[in-house]
């Protein structure tokens, strides 16, 4: 039984330096993680029509697009699954440092693409780094801050994401937006994210938890550590199960509803220019491309101002889950989150056709702030759901491989979109993915104010 005065007073309360350095070390790990796949999507429109024939249709360019983002989630499935087994087996601090080098190093080979294929191979390569180190990170927070302070400690952990993508958006304005440097350079900082493995070597060590597990397993085989098939044994292939399902549509509708609300603004100043030049939207592609191609640089502004606003937002909605995950339980914040999320991507694309630049410039954060918070309840409910000598592969395949499924999403949209289906028809179907999120909690296992399990 818990000591409900353990859970009294304010959660930062206890938590030490060490603690803290921790959090922070992880969550820079978390935010260069970020960036690496945020790069691409802040790149993409640039990149991708480069590495393609001239006269490219755009069309088939975002079934190009789809299918680099769709290798970036299978990536991160068998990152995550190898990495958080690893991490299970050699340590938390030792694979985190293996999956930096490796996001990194493959961002910065990025650069010198020359074929759509390469493309989409290296982002497969990246997000087995980015994949990996997410499982090593979360478990590692989990493990380290006391049972008062673990939602809010995951909140704040996955929160940090925004900064990786304030640091694509800024690299999309200043490196990619300019004519004098261009996408390429965009990834080649992508190399900077190595040197944070030397201040984890220098300062992190393995969690009492992590060190107390290793040892039983040495004395006991049936504690073996890292072993994928006991995630899918007993109790713990419904958690499995339920774990993977609600990734799934995390990732699925942030790569297929979130991250297009950014382009909302990309296209309501292609409107505006068109408009002003008089031509119709109903012109062929060619014609209106035409009439854009002087204005790409004030387009892609507003892009980067569509992707700001929703990427703070979202900032916003991850960090309000911990204490809503603290107030109304794991179960209850999912649900308020999925709720939300289904209602204002609806709105968004479905009932504000037309409307004035300022009112989706109002709107975007709160699309970002419900489509996206509910991804920091992954770091704060996953490792709750598995033992210490299983939560690094428990945690990092639940939210891993479910890219791998996810990835079909993007294909399916790409596809679409590639048929002429509008790319409002296309969001709005896979937000209803977000009802299935408050079916699941049914079943969910409730873990607010429990100890880890060992």
């Amino acid at each position: 039984m818990n000591d409900k005065s353990s859970l009294s007073g304010p959660w930062y309360r206890g938590v030490t330096s060490y603690q803290w350095l921790v959090l922070f070390i992880a969550s820079l790990g978390w935010i260069f993680d970020v960036f690496e796949g945020q790069i691409f999507v802040a790149s993409m429109n640039e990149a991708m029509p480069s590495l393609l024939p001239k006269g490219t249709e755009q069309n088939t360019i975002a079934l190009y697009n789809n299918i680099a983002l769709a290798a970036f989630l299978m990536g991160g499935a068998v990152g995550g699954v190898l990495f958080g087994m690893l991490s299970d087996r050699i340590g938390r601090t030792k694979t985190m440092v293996l999956t930096i080098l490796v996001y990194s190093g493959f961002t910065c080979i990025t650069a010198f693409a020359q074929t759509w294929w390469q493309m989409a191979a290296l982002r497969f390569l990246v997000a087995m780094g980015v994949g990996g180190e997410w499982a090593v990170a979360s478990s590692l927070v989990a493990e380290v801050f006391p049972l008062r302070a673990r939602a809010w400690s995951g909140a704040i952990f996955h929160g940090s994401s925004v900064f990786g993508t304030y640091l694509a958006v800024a690299a999309g304005q200043w490196i990619v937006r300019n004519p004098e440097l261009g996408w390429r350079w965009g990834f080649f900082v992508g190399a900077l994210p190595a040197f944070l493995t030397l201040w984890i070597r220098w300062r992190l060590r393995e969690p009492d938890k992590w060190i107390q597990a290793r040892q039983t397993a040495t004395h006991d085989r049936s504690q073996s550590v890292g072993r994928l098939v006991d995630i899918f044994r007993g109790r713990l292939l419904l958690r499995t199960l339920l774990g993977v399902s609600l990734a799934v549509i995390g990732l699925a509708t942030f790569w297929g509803v979130h991250i297009y609300g950014k382009d909302m603004l990309r296209r309501h100043a292609e409107q505006q220019i068109l408009a002003a030049e008089n031509i119709s939207l109903d012109e062929d592609e060619i014609t209106r491309q035409q009439a854009l191609l002087p204005h790409a640089q004030t387009i892609k502004s507003w892009e980067m101002l569509g992707m700001l606003l929703v990427t703070t937002g979202g900032g916003a909605g991850l960090l309000a889950f911990g204490p809503l995950a603290d107030s109304l339980g794991r179960r209850g914040a999912f649900v308020v989150y999925h709720l939300g999320a289904l209602v204002v991507a609806l709105v968004l694309f479905r009932g504000m056709e037309g409307v004035s630049g300022y009112v989706l410039i109002g709107f975007l954060p709160l699309f970002g702030f419900l489509t996206l918070g509910m991804h920091a309840g992954y770091a704060i409910y996953f490792p709750e759901l598995y033992p210490t000598r299983m939560r690094g592969v428990g945690a990092g395949f639940c939210f891993n491989f479910a890219r791998l499924l996810a990835a079909f999403v993007l294909v399916l949209n790409g596809w679409l979109q590639k048929e002429g289906f509008p790319f409002r028809d296309a969001a709005s179907m896979i937000s209803l993915l977000y009802l299935a999120g408050i079916v699941l909690m049914a079943v969910a296992p409730e873990t607010q104010g429990r100890e880890l399990p060992e």
